[in-house]
């Protein structure tokens, strides 16, 4: 498995052109998708963007150590940490490190390093899904189920259970409740997929994250998409697009 795509995050520029001068010098084929400088810009980014293959990461960076990139979202790629110091070397391999570069990097050392990746990614190119596979089923994934909303001069639960789809109004994120209640709600819908049990929960479009038991009718519609029919929301079609049609058909029929 080649390395196509790569994000560098480095604060100071003349580091992070250095980076990307030899990324594309033992790499020529490779795309850097971006070039962030901050823990923020980094996980709005990522919150945005497809993974990348390889994440190129400084640990210093101008708010903070990028260690708190993780905690505010959940990196998929490998990572390639790089700094001056060489005290976070055990800290880092706790968050899929899978090298660990002093500056200044050399070319040599960057060389390895993807190169040692690329060559057990070829060796064993299904090991990630399987181990992936056994873990779901050894200890499934927990998901979200309910959510704490600031509520007057306080605070208030709601639970997800009782939520018929997700939508977005206006750039803000929504749940219409079987109540007819709606609330306003923190995360982006991009972080509720994730969050969400996709047996009850499926993402329509860009617009909506409907529960299983809010679709009242399904309707052929242009091209092979399909119109929803949802509780609570008449006169409003929600469309499926031909590409998702089939998926969104076997999980409504399971």
């Amino acid at each position: 498995m080649k390395v196509n795509k790569i994000l560098i995050i480095e604060d100071e520029k003349p580091n992070a052109d250095r980076l990307k001068r030899l990324l594309l010098k033992i790499r020529p084929h490779v795309e850097v998708l971006s070039v962030e400088d901050s823990i923020s810009s980094s996980v709005a980014w990522l919150k945005t963007h497809p993974a990348p293959d390889i994440i190129v990461m400084d640990i210093r960076l101008s708010d903070g150590l990028s260690f708190e990139i993780f905690n505010q979202f959940e990196v998929r790629s490998p990572v390639i940490f790089t700094t001056a110091y060489d005290e976070y070397a055990v800290k880092a391999f706790k968050y899929h490190s899978i090298d660990y570069l002093l500056k200044p990097i050399e070319e040599e050392e960057l060389e390895k390093a993807l190169s040692n990746y690329e060559n057990f990614m070829e060796s064993v190119p299904y090991l990630g899904t399987a181990i992936e596979g056994l873990l779901n089923y050894i200890q499934p994934k927990d998901y979200r189920r309910r959510f704490l909303l600031a509520h007057r001069d306080g605070y208030k639960t709601v639970l997800v259970e009782d939520v018929l789809y997700f939508y977005t109004e206006l750039g803000m994120s929504k749940a219409m409740f079987n109540t007819g209640n709606i609330e306003t709600l923190p995360q982006t819908l991009e972080e509720l997929e994730r969050q969400l049990d996709p047996k009850m929960f499926f993402r329509a479009n860009r617009q909506f994250i409907i529960h299983i038991d809010a679709v009242i009718q399904v309707f052929n519609y242009f091209n092979g998409k399909l119109k929803l029919q949802l509780k609570k929301h008449p006169g409003i079609d929600v469309i499926v697009s031909r590409e998702k049609a089939s998926s969104f058909k076997s999980w409504l029929d399971f």
